[in-house]
Order: C-alpha cells, then structure tokens, then sequence
C-alpha cells in the first residue's frame, strides 16, 4: 500500500524564499508490519545472507548473560496488540495480564562469557532498486545490511550501542542462510524488531535550522517566536498548534534514507570521516517513532485515521530514549568507517 506525505501546512520558501538554496530529499521509507522474505527491503526481516559467510558477532566485553528472551517479546507484543484491537471492550484480560507479566520476566544464560561471540541482531537491510537516494555501496555493492549488538555495553562508558554495517553485490548470493543465529537474550526489547515491509516515498526536505546561514536562522526563530506569542493570546480557543520549521517544514520524523541529519538533542557537532576527514552523508535514520505529537502533520494520508498511540511504533524499535539513529557514511569512500549519533 502506498504511503502518501501530507502537503505542508505552509510553504517555507514562499515565507523563507532564501531556503530554497538548502532544498533537498530524502526517502521516507514508511515501515509496516507484514511478512518480508530476504529479497525484500525490510525492517527486522530476513536478511539476504549467504549460507558459507559467518553470521557478524559481538565479542566485545560486557555482559551477555542476563535479559529478556527475544520469543518472548515478540509474543508480548502480538498478546497486547490482539487485546487493544479486540472488540467491543479492547484491553488485555486477566490471563493475558498473567502471560505479559511471565513474558516480561529476565532469563539467564549460564555459559555465556564475557567475550563470547554474540549474534547480532539484524536489523534492516535495503535494496538500491526499492529506494531512491540509497547512495551506491563500494565496489558496486547495491544492498545494505544494518545490524546491532542487543546490549548497551559499548564504547569508553560502557554504555553505547554498537552498530555493524554490510555492503554487499545481492546478484552474487547464491544458497541464503535459512536459520540465522540469534542472541539467547537482549538487554533492552527495543533492539528487536518486528518485522515490517518498506514502502518508500521520496520527499523534500531541509536542513535543521542551527545549520543555516545565521541571518537566515534568526528569521526563523523569529517567525516561530511571533506564532508562539500569538497561539498563548488565543489559548482558550480550540486550534491547533502553529506549525514550525523543525517539525512541520524541515526533517521529517520516521525510517528514512538520506536527507539531513535532526540535532534537536545534541545541537549540531562536525560528523567528519575517521579515515579522510571528508564530511558525512546522512545514509539512515532510524527512529523509534513515525511521528508523535509534535510531528503528527506528516502523518499519511492512508493513515490519517489510525490512533497514533497504536500506530505510530510498527518497528517497535526503541533507539536511546525513544530518539532517533542518524548513521553517517563517507561520499569519498563508502568503505571507510561509518558514524553515528543518536537524538
């Protein structure tokens, strides 16, 4: 099914026509459930993986051995979406609550070491052919494949995530791996996706308002401001809230490829290549939300009816808290080491 970008409540460059010199695209991938098989574009789906290739492993030390099983969540998740949908009195009942309560619980796994290789969980993979602005892998390579180690045990703190990227040539797959390994437990449910189909809309975009030119900035938070003043003069009336630059003109929410990078959290930081210097691309966001509250103008139009509460989470991935995964790869050499930061 198509998935349809709303038009803008305004248009910028009629109010801004100075931003039209920053326009650019990016590719809403729109993530919904469904039933992908590894020659798809997908989210949590199987991956195209030859069957003679080991599987990537985390064998970094942190802990492995205590967490939630990922059957387990999967089967939470289906338990409480048949009782929210269920009609005439949704919710979960009592035994229901029973089962979620038992499925919630912690498990350990004995022998599992410090540094023993731990499967990583895949993630997304996506065909050049299903999405446009997919820049071209190294060598050719039209398929990208996107993992993570279940556990934020990583990096000097101890507490990043750690994220593994695969290019490769899907022509050049012959026998596809059938049964993958998967890790025992994961830390956190928000590692493991549900499986969810991609339908891919290419839409403009612009960047976030702290990298534009200064004069041009202050414009704008000078427009928001004057909105804002005017919405509290009229707080008892029943409208909407105004529309602004961040989340209504600019960067959509949700999956994407491409695109500029939000940095509502961090504000902006250099996101230079580790092996050349050369600045990055923004390759992938990953988010834990399509849209929320503040960003609910960008909603589909196929969708315009859903309750956001139970639809605005297909993936069920959660990234930091309930942020978004902006992953950054190198124009000048796709093989150099990609980057990342989360908001």
């Amino acid at each position: 099914m198509t998935r349809t970008t709303p038009p803008r409540p305004l248009d910028v460059e009629a109010l801004f026509p100075d931003v039209a010199a920053y326009r650019g695209t990016t590719t809403r991938l729109h993530p919904r459930p469904g039933s992908p098989d590894a020659s798809a574009s997908s989210v949590g789906g199987p991956m195209l993986w030859p069957a003679d290739e080991p599987w990537p492993v985390c064998t970094e030390a942190h802990g492995r051995g205590r967490g939630r099983r990922p059957a387990d969540i999967h089967l939470e998740r289906k338990v409480l979406a048949d009782a929210w949908a269920r009609e005439p009195l949704p919710g979960p009942t009592e035994e229901e609550r029973r089962l979620v309560e038992e499925l919630r619980r912690e498990h350990r796994v004995t022998d599992a070491g410090g540094t023993d290789p731990l499967p990583l969980v895949a993630l997304a993979q996506i065909y050049r052919r299903d999405v446009p602005g997919l820049p071209a892998g190294p060598d050719g390579c039209d398929l990208l494949q996107v993992f993570w180690c279940p556990f934020d045990a990583h990096g000097p703190n101890g507490y990043d995530m750690a994220l593994h990227l695969r290019w490769r040539r899907s022509a050049e797959v012959g026998e596809v791996l059938a049964a993958p390994p998967r890790p025992k437990v994961v830390g956190s449910p928000g590692y493991v996706p549900e499986p969810c189909v991609l339908h891919p809309e290419q839409v403009v975009t612009y960047p976030f308002a702290g990298l534009l030119p200064e004069d041009l900035r202050d414009r704008i938070e000078a427009w928001e401001e004057a909105l804002e003043e005017e919405a509290e003069e009229r707080e008892d009336a029943d409208e909407d809230e105004p529309a602004g630059y961040q989340y209504d003109l600019s960067i959509p929410p949700g999956w994407r490829v491409g695109g500029f990078a939000s940095w509502h959290t961090t504000d902006p930081y250099p996101m230079d290549c580790p092996a050349c210097a050369t600045p990055m691309d923004l390759l992938l966001t990953v988010d834990s939300s399509e849209w929320d509250g503040g960003s609910e103008s960008w909603k589909p139009l196929e969708e315009a009816d859903l309750p956001a509460h139970r639809s605005a989470t297909p993936t069920k991935v959660i990234v930091g808290r309930a942020g978004e995964l902006n992953v950054f790869t190198c124009p000048a050499d796709p093989r150099h080491p990609h980057r990342w930061s989360i908001q």
